[in-house]
């Protein structure tokens, strides 16, 4: 399966409870027509590993995730060799008495005690076609690891010394997504289509919630949604994403709230506000006073 048309996107993301807006769904589409690889970059929360998630879901194809994270190399993203299974087969020939050192050492180095991690497994055939790799918080990682990614993703081929070169016989569909910590390098940037992922609007945030949180009665939602985007106005240290949106509407719906109050919102904070600083600025009076404040922007809307 595979998307025709940019509404087919859209159509195809709101069926996995994804609400993209016409920008996104263009650049994905492309993407996809392309087999460009995708940069996704934005603040923490917005959305941008999901959209590797439902992006596979709604074509049908296995997702792979490589976590990225300080110190990651080459290695650790492509395979290793499984030394404990190698020290076994060892053990095992010399107790057998007479074994070939040779012979061992290539039988060593074969796919049996070869452990696939992320990059290689996305080159290698996957049932329903390309897999979906998706490398999560490419931020996080150094110049080194983004210069062994710019030319894998280049040829779509890595190398292991003791087997040879693996091509992948389709091009995996590339997400890479960052959170902005640091630049990343233009070089890597330049290969891919590029795209902002902003916190949404209030209606677009407002349907996000009713597809994440449909239990959620609307007049709450829009309440919800009305305060996280005054809150997001606010001088906090890490402003609230989408994610803590849901969170915190799951957390209401399981008190039983109907409406917000001064006195929820206080006993709730820790599902929208992950900084103890945050936290302590909405204590007494703020919370009222933004509350009070998204309220009035409902009134005029």
């Amino acid at each position: 399966m595979t998307f025709a048309t940019i509404e087919e996107v859209q159509a195809g993301l709101a069926a996995q409870d994804y609400v993209c807006g016409r920008a996104l769904a263009t650049v994905v589409f492309l993407s996809l027509k392309l087999g460009r690889p995708l940069f996704l970059e934005g603040e923490a929360g917005t959305g941008k590993t999901e959209i590797a998630k439902v992006i596979a879901a709604a074509l049908g194809r296995r997702l792979i995730r490589l976590q990225c994270y300080e110190g990651l190399d080459a290695s650790s993203a492509v395979y290793e060799w499984n030394f404990a299974e190698q020290m076994i087969a060892i053990r095992a020939a010399e107790a057998a008495g007479g074994a070939d050192r040779d012979a061992l050492k290539t039988e060593l180095f074969t796919e049996d005690y070869l452990i696939a991690r992320p990059l290689l497994e996305a080159m290698r055939p996957q049932p329903g076609g390309a897999p979906v790799l998706l490398i999560d918080e490419l931020d996080r990682t150094d110049a080194p690891f983004e210069a062994f990614l710019l030319e894998a993703l280049s040829d779509f081929q890595v190398t292991i010394p003791e087997l040879g070169t693996v091509a992948a016989p389709e091009p995996p569909i590339v997400i890479l997504t960052s959170n902005r910590t640091r630049e990343v390098h233009d070089a890597l940037k330049r290969r891919c289509l590029y795209h902002w992922v902003d916190y949404p609007d209030f209606d677009r945030e407002v349907a996000i919630l009713q597809a994440r949180a449909p239990e959620a009665a609307a007049a709450l939602s829009r309440e919800i949604v009305a305060f996280v985007q005054r809150l997001r106005g606010e001088d906090l240290f890490k402003k609230p994403g989408v994610a803590e949106t849901i969170d915190w509407a799951k957390c209401l719906l399981a008190l039983d709230v109907i409406n917000l109050s001064p006195a929820t919102i206080a006993d709730t904070l820790g599902a929208i506000l992950k900084y103890q600083d945050d936290i302590q600025k909405l204590q007494g009076s703020e919370a009222k006073r933004i509350l009070d404040a998204a309220k009035g922007d409902l009134e005029t809307a």
